[in-house]
């Protein structure tokens, strides 16, 4: 008999005045996991003190919870916020409080000027929007400010920029809680891209092109097709139809990183997947993904992921059937 799984409790602080959207995008993700047909995660929104919460719309929202849910929680984030710059010493306290007992603790958008207050981003990576990264490297210099990612994680802390970048925040969550196939089916669900690079750019210089001039397209989808092939961008190029320049321009253009970049990517990806959902050994899943031999697997494993390809295996092998809500396990 399997052992029951407890949903993984997550509560989101809502700084005041709170950003409605921040706080929408964890309890919709977050709320479409499920694990053996139960939650995956448990959900909770507080506050500094229960009650009424101006948000920055200028509406009032009503939170049931203060901050001693904080404690009760596996994970913390704390939502952005209008007032960035002066953090709420309640917040920070509690915010100490759980990185003090071992939570891990998120920001999105704004909330990293909660954590960088309560001295936890000391020494850490991080980012924030990029509209108030300079006032954050300012008045906390000791933070590694990543000013123009999406997501990063260091240890414990993740933290995401602006907006929309908090919804590949926790897709990066439930995958490094449930695995690559659960998080791609919360994206499908939700109408959202699937995950993407942290280190993928917040924001572009160049406008993306209209949807039918997205030129890489057919080349992304041939290469995710031919993963296992020892693709060059000689190879890519020819495919696209373009020289070497050009894709490479274009591939900037529409998803901010280079080709090579984005191939490595997709193997790393694809590699993660196979550990999570096979019994491959590891030389076969190297070849399958196109990472060449086991040791080069490890290598880049470890790097994306700080867990070696068995370690990375055996943290899934104990969740059993994972969906999302939606979706059925069973053929």
């Amino acid at each position: 008999m399997s052992e029951e799984l407890v949903p993984h409790r997550i509560a989101v602080i809502a700084p005041s005045p709170v950003s409605m959207f921040n706080l929408a995008i964890p309890e919709l993700l977050f709320g479409k996991v499920r694990v053996q047909g139960r939650p995956g995660y448990e959900v909770v929104i507080c506050a500094a003190e229960p009650g009424p919460v101006p948000t920055s719309g200028g509406l009032d929202l009503y939170v049931r919870h203060g901050l001693g849910a904080v404690l009760e929680a596996d994970t913390v984030v704390v939502a952005g916020t209008g007032a960035p710059y002066d953090p709420d010493p309640r917040i920070v306290a509690a915010v100490r409080e759980a990185d003090d007992a071992g939570k891990r603790i998120a920001s999105l958008c704004t909330g990293a000027f909660q954590l960088a207050e309560a001295g936890l981003l000391q020494g850490r990576r991080a980012t924030t929007y990029w509209a108030h990264a300079e006032e954050l490297r300012r008045r906390y210099p000791q933070v590694d400010l990543q000013g123009d990612v999406l997501y990063v994680q260091d240890g414990p802390y993740v933290t995401a920029s602006g907006y929309a970048a908090g919804i590949d925040l926790c897709l990066h969550v439930i995958r490094t809680d449930y695995g690559a196939a659960v998080a791609n089916e919360v994206a499908r669900l939700t109408l959202v891209a699937p995950v993407r690079p942290g280190g993928q750019t917040q924001f572009a210089h160049t406008p993306l092109p209209p949807e039918r001039g997205h030129a890489c397209a057919d080349t992304r989808g041939w290469a995710m097709r031919n993963l296992d092939k020892p693709l060059t961008l000689t190879e890519l190029a020819r495919h696209a139809g373009v020289s070497v320049r050009t894709l490479t321009r274009r591939f900037h253009a529409e998803s901010g990183v280079s080709p090579l970049q984005w191939l490595l990517h997709q193997r790393i990806e694809r590699a993660r997947e196979l550990l999570e959902s096979t019994t491959l050994p590891m030389d076969q899943v190297a070849r399958a993904c196109g990472l060449g031999t086991a040791d080069s697997l490890r290598a880049h494993v470890v790097r994306r992921t700080g867990l070696t390809p068995s370690a990375y295996r055996a943290q899934f092998t104990r969740l059993g059937t994972a969906t999302a809500e939606g979706t059925s396990s069973a053929a």
